[in-house]
């Protein structure tokens, strides 16, 4: 028996970034949409835990004990008081260490397969609570759709989204730290007032009415300068996506990938062609959102 669970990368069209805590970590106001870009993820009963990987970059998916669905099998088992051997298998589409929470989306991913696959009755509140544990944007990989995430992110309240956004991403050669990042947002802001991060009711009513204008209007992401200080070459992919015609461009979380919000599918799709042809991203991927989160996939 084996159970597959399909779910979807992220991409912040809203992230606001207060300044560091006592603990290292950063108050968010983080609003989280899911795209229709998915990894599925695999468990079935093994002698062992054990972890394989395949698709685009499967080589830089750590296979031992720190991948996040490994963590996420052994959370699970330890509560349930099961033993947590079973082979996970990662089937990778979502651009790996690109700031669209790929590593969060298979914790979530290997979580609820393993509740199936196990049978153990863990209520949804549970498996978020697991996932709380296991970093701050796996809750949202288990939820979809869109939510605003406060705290580290990881404390969702759902949002409403009233139509479909077409998107393009632009995938980097090579990944961006996430601590590096905050690392650099920290050094950017030193010394100034870093202030509370709030969610704009502009960019949330833009959601819940469907308004793509309004939404290009209201995105943004206050690590996009800290990622361009430490990757400056993505300054030219967002310009080239924004001369091609996109209504707005942003750095994906703590990047490289960057994001591209067209005006329908067509216009995604000359975006990602001119991007293609920029000679400033490795690739080009196109979505819409949202999407729904972690999902099993009937046999």
């Amino acid at each position: 028996m084996s159970v597959t669970v399909r779910v979807p990368a992220k991409v912040n069209v809203r992230l606001a970034v207060g300044a560091a805590r006592p603990d290292g970590f950063h108050d968010l106001a983080n609003v989280f949409l899911a795209v229709g870009l998915y990894d599925e993820v695999t468990v079935a009963p093994a002698d062992t835990l054990r972890v394989t990987c395949s698709g685009p970059d499967a080589a830089q998916v750590p296979l031992d004990a720190t991948n996040l669905a490994a963590r996420a099998a052994t959370a699970l088992a330890e509560r349930h008081g099961v033993s947590p051997d079973v082979h996970i298998h990662i089937a990778k589409d979502i651009p790996v260490a690109g700031g669209m929470a790929g590593g969060s989306a298979d914790g979530a991913a290997a979580l609820v397969a393993c509740d199936a696959l196990w049978s153990t009755g863990a209520s949804r509140d549970e498996l978020l609570a697991v996932c709380a544990e296991l970093g701050s944007d796996v809750p949202f990989s288990l939820i979809g759709g869109a939510a605003l995430g406060v705290g580290r992110g990881e404390r969702l309240t759902p949002v409403e989204v009233g139509g479909t956004f077409h998107w393009v991403f632009a995938v980097a050669d090579g990944g961006l730290s996430t601590p590096a990042v905050y690392g650099e947002f920290d050094r950017l802001t030193s010394g100034t007032r870093v202030p509370e991060p709030v969610a704009p009711p502009a960019l949330l009513a833009a959601l819940r009415k469907g308004d793509t204008a309004a939404l290009a209007d209201a995105l943004g992401n206050d690590l996009q300068a800290a990622a361009l200080s430490l990757r400056p070459s993505l300054g030219d992919t967002l310009a080239a996506g924004t001369a091609a015609g996109a209504l707005a461009a942003l750095v994906s979380g703590s990047g490289p990938t960057t994001a591209f919000l067209a005006a329908d599918a067509e216009a995604a799709r000359e975006i990602a062609e001119a991007l293609s042809a920029s000679g400033t991203c490795r690739s080009t991927r196109v979505a819409v959102s949202p999407a729904l989160g972690a999902t099993v996939l009937e046999p």
